[in-house]
């Protein structure tokens, strides 16, 4: 039995969508070649300069399909303290002795996480968080 839905598009925004839907029809991402199929399909769209509302609403249920078919099978595990901590670095340009400077946390506390021989500690996320000028969340992945 069809469900029945009180949202229904109308128009020029019917049109679109349903030209969408007949080019890469709605259904859950089976395999990694349908995956790569509708990932065109969305590069196609996002490359246009504007979408209309039955476009975006085509593209707004693809990347979900693509969503729930990657997170069952595509994980992607959390980055190591040491990883995170590097990138943050790279990406400020900043050295250990600049993050001991600002922080306060010893030289060698920072050569270990960074070694992968110590995990981040709560204070350290918090104080790294603020060096960073980034949420704790950002560092808190492992705990």
């Amino acid at each position: 039995m069809a469900a029945v839905s009180s949202y229904r598009f109308q128009g020029k925004t019917r049109d679109s969508y349903l030209r969408c839907i007949q080019t890469f029809p709605l259904t859950a991402i089976a395999s990694e070649e349908h995956l790569e199929a509708a990932q065109k399909v969305m590069d196609r769209l996002l490359a246009q300069e504007k979408l209309d509302r039955g476009q975006q609403a085509y593209l707004d249920a693809l990347s979900d399909l693509t969503q729930t078919y990657e997170d069952a099978h595509c994980p992607i595990e959390p980055a190591s303290d040491a990883d995170m901590l590097r990138h943050l670095l790279d990406s400020r340009g900043a050295s250990q002795a600049d993050l001991h400077r600002g922080t306060g946390v010893s030289k060698s506390s920072i050569s270990e996480v960074l070694a992968g021989k110590k995990p981040l500690s709560r204070q350290m996320i918090r104080k790294f968080a603020e060096f960073f000028g980034v949420d704790v969340s950002v560092l808190a992945g492992n705990l």
